[in-house]
């Protein structure tokens, strides 16, 4: 059986490399390829791959989000995270979202290959880097103690808490995301609620602390 395989990636020359790569494997094709994560959907919804390979920084909608919702419209589709930062909440949120994989971009080449055929065995494969992360919060009692204030926050919450934090007005926010003034002024409120917290200039340093914004203190 060949084992199809989508592209997410918003680097052309990345996905060159990896469709070569991947397309000289026995029992293995590229598909399709997708730039960003409302293409990644599309594709994925339309070619039913068996595996998606799934850039977590890209623009519009981000490798997270685009994870949650091939879930949701190609629940048969296994998905490989692939990132430049073994950041340990990238990890937990894209297993969250129902990735099965999770490869750094620097071991791509020797590694993707492995973790494809890993997760179409059925199993999770976590590159060496990312496995000593999670492995970690076990270790320390932090994964599922649900008292993080993160924890509490859906998607949906962390993406306005983002452009909140990074200046957007409630305006713009109601804009770009197709909602009304009120209902961000109403997300809003309710993560503040959430995370216990007054003021606007807490919850932007909360985003910082938490890795969801650049910004700087």
């Amino acid at each position: 059986m060949t084992i199809s395989v989508v592209l997410a990636d918003d680097h052309v020359i990345m996905r060159q490399g990896l469709r070569v790569l991947l397309d000289k494997q026995p029992g293995m094709k590229v598909v399709g390829e997708a730039k960003d994560g409302l293409v990644a959907i599309k594709l994925a919804e339309e070619l039913s791959p068996d595996v998606v390979v799934m850039d977590i920084n890209m623009p519009d909608v981000d490798g997270i989000t685009a994870t949650e919702r091939i879930a949701e419209v190609a629940p048969e589709t296994r998905i490989v995270a692939l990132s430049m930062s073994p950041n340990k909440k990238f990890v937990t949120e894209m297993l969250k979202a129902g990735a099965c994989g999770y490869v750094l971009k620097e071991y791509a080449i020797t590694e993707l290959v492995s973790a494809i055929e890993a997760i179409m065995a059925g199993e999770i494969y976590l590159c060496a880097k990312t496995t000593s992360l999670v492995v970690e919060d076990f270790v320390h009692g932090s994964v599922g103690n649900g008292d993080l204030p993160d924890s509490q926050l859906t998607k949906r919450q962390e993406d306005i808490l983002k452009r909140l934090a990074e200046g957007q007005s409630s305006k713009q926010i109601a804009y770009e995301k197709s909602l009304s003034v009120k209902t961000v002024d109403a997300l809003r409120r309710k993560i503040m609620k959430k995370l216990d917290m007054d003021s606007l200039a807490q919850l932007v340093k909360y985003a910082v602390r938490e890795g969801l914004t650049n910004l700087e203190d």
